[in-house]
């Protein structure tokens, strides 16, 4: 088939390469604007533009709006348009120019976690298995039939971006066999399950506050689905931010009081509602992530030495969600016959 990949950012790329192996043809890639990244903010393309231009696909950044963007995308004379984190809305004088539509690849088991952050709110929530889903694109938020998944374990200590990084690639080949038996007329769309919906809207800044009133299984499992991003953090006295990243369980330690902080010679214990945490990694303001540890002996010396208590709230509701689907067995693939 003639194919249009719809992609943007980092994990999309798996399925880009998945498709160039793949017995049909890219003919063009569409994908977001440049952007302004890193320190100095210069534009940068986007990582599916970059791997395009790589591998000599012409590269479409319009916004996908007004009649000269659909008389271009009919112009390329597609059969199917897979989407990976595109990051537009496509109206639906565009969803009806492939002759076989938009295949949608998303990273949960739909109808569980539609919506932008499904692999965060997965972790966040605690699930024990999510997957990839690919569905066909219509005027709703993931809401499509669907026409193949695949299911993913998650590890008790996987970030979002662990996981994320399995679900690309796994993903990646659903994708491809979703598209292998669109084309051979062996695949029944099928619509989604009326129950277990769950929402996974975009993470802010303030949902990745850490609550150290929580309970300890809720502080890791947050600052592992903002893990790398939005990044969890929590207050210091000062009012500054300092940056946390994934921490290690302690339950035989409970005599801290919640955001208590206690710096051991090898690592730096915090309270929370049941037992303490161990910091990993931690970013003060305008520094490099660095050791809990080296912090403590470093520039977060004072502090601690005086008896520093983190950001411990009495009343802020952590994120989350309902679990989403949970009964899938992990592993298994199935493109829905």
């Amino acid at each position: 088939m003639r194919l249009l990949f719809a992609g943007t950012p980092e994990p999309a790329v798996a399925s880009l390469d998945a498709l160039l192996r793949s017995r049909h043809e890219v003919v063009a890639v569409l994908t977001r604007a440049d952007a302004p990244s890193g320190r100095g903010r210069k534009l940068a393309p986007s990582p599916v533009r970059a791997r395009a231009e790589e591998a000599g696909i012409p590269v479409i950044t319009d916004t996908p709006r007004g009649d000269e963007f659909v008389a271009r995308l009919r112009d390329l004379d597609i059969d199917a348009a897979p989407v990976v984190a595109y990051g537009h809305i496509l109206r639906p004088a565009v969803l009806a120019v492939p002759r076989l539509g938009w295949v949608n690849l998303h990273f949960s088991v739909l109808p569980a976690w539609r919506g932008a952050a499904p692999v965060q709110r997965a972790v966040i929530a605690g699930d024990e298995i999510t997957g990839a889903t690919t569905f066909l694109l219509d005027e709703g938020m993931d809401t499509g039939p669907v026409l193949g998944t695949t299911t993913e374990t998650i590890r008790p200590t996987d970030t979002s971006g662990d996981l994320l990084a399995r679900l690309a690639v796994s993903g990646a080949e659903l994708l491809v066999a979703s598209l292998d038996a669109l084309e051979d007329g062996t695949l029944q769309p099928q619509p989604q399950p009326a129950d277990g919906i769950t929402v996974a809207p975009k993470l802010t800044t303030e949902d990745a506050r850490v609550t150290w009133t929580d309970p300890a299984l809720a502080v890791d499992r947050l600052v592992r689905g903002c893990t790398p991003a939005p990044g969890a953090w929590t207050l210091l006295p000062d009012g500054s931010r300092l940056g946390i990243g994934p921490v290690s369980p302690r339950p035989d330690v409970v005599d801290l009081r919640a955001g208590e902080v206690r710096a051991l010679k090898r690592e730096v214990l915090v309270g929370t509602a049941t037992h303490a945490v161990a910091l990993g990694e931690v970013r003060p303001v305008g520094k490099k992530a660095m050791p809990a540890p080296d912090w403590a002996r470093g520039g977060g010396r004072a502090l601690v030495e005086a008896g520093l208590v983190l950001d411990a709230r009495a009343e802020h509701a952590a994120p989350g969600g309902t679990p989403g689907a949970q009964g899938a067995t992990a592993g298994a693939t199935d493109v829905v016959a």
